[in-house]
């Protein structure tokens, strides 16, 4: 795992992190300032890398080829930081991608610093500790949890510390080709996904439950997405909660396909990957 070297704020006019995740890739670059870490520019694009992914877990070309273009774009961002204070890690696709090596050496060249891919409980622990350090800290323990394109993270823990991390095989891109093919939408396709989902949290059920939570946190863009919607049907009401997730199902199979999907707080670009996403989150 790459380090970032400890220096004072002079020295340090910039640094940069680079998240390639399955669904979005995203930049923050950012300066230090009396000792804290100041965001000055934020970049998000929309790559849906997990689309590419073939039977064989090879990247197809489409997909490489979006990912190395949005690097590129990314790049022009980075002159004048040192690749010494820029973090690149790639999650769950390029973990899966039998071709994925082959993607990692163009992204050297083109972003000219270390480029790595990050074990599941490696992406937890980060997520912790940037949502962490974003919220107001509490006693006891607090459960975060990110649902990617690829895969879905869970983390309990406390202050700045994760006690348990752990990355499971569910995502809202990959739960997309999976649950509602031909993007047509249906409750059957729907039920499956929930089912899966809940198969899958049987793994780290008991070890979660015995350790126990206060505050629940989703720290993905599918969950930011999920709770507007919420608040524009004025279905949440202090957080979110399983009787609005029913309801806005509800609104999401009146649908036929991923396509048609218009409702009031669900932005474009979120709007394919919204079933997938609320299905786990109902799990």
């Amino acid at each position: 795992m790459t380090e970032l070297p400890t220096v004072t704020d002079s020295e340090i006019p910039h640094m940069a992190a680079i998240d390639m995740g399955s669904n979005s890739f995203h930049m923050v670059i950012a300066r230090t300032e009396s000792g804290e870490i100041r965001p000055v520019q934020k970049i998000a694009e929309k790559v849906m890398l997990a689309t590419g992914l073939q039977e064989d877990n090879s990247l197809d070309e489409a997909a490489l080829e979006r990912g190395l273009a949005c690097l590129r774009r990314f790049a022009q961002c980075l002159e004048g930081i040192s690749p010494r204070y820029v973090r690149c890690v790639g999650t769950n696709t390029l973990r899966k991608a039998r071709n994925g090596n082959a993607f990692l050496r163009e992204a050297r060249k083109i972003l000219k610093c270390p480029v790595e891919v990050v074990n599941g409980r490696e992406e937890a622990r980060l997520i912790y500790l940037g949502v962490s350090h974003s919220l107001a800290q509490e006693d006891g323990h607090r459960l975060v949890f990110d649902i990617g394109g690829g895969s879905t993270e869970f983390i309990i823990g406390k202050g700045f510390e994760p006690i348990l991390t752990e990355s499971l095989h569910m995502g809202c891109v990959s739960y997309r080709e999976r649950f509602f093919p031909q993007r047509q939408i249906s409750e059957q396709g729907f039920r499956r996904a929930v089912i899966r989902a809940r198969l899958e949290l049987t793994s780290i059920e008991r070890s979660y439950r015995d350790a126990g939570w206060g505050a629940a946190v989703g720290a993905s863009g599918t969950v930011k997405a999920i709770k507007n919607a919420l608040i524009e049907h004025g279905w949440y009401q202090d957080g979110i909660h399983l009787d609005g997730l029913y309801k806005l199902r509800d609104k999401v199979l009146s649908f036929s396909t991923l396509d048609d999907i218009d409702i009031a707080g669900i932005k474009v670009d979120r709007r394919t990957v919204l079933p997938s996403g609320l299905a786990i989150l109902i799990a």
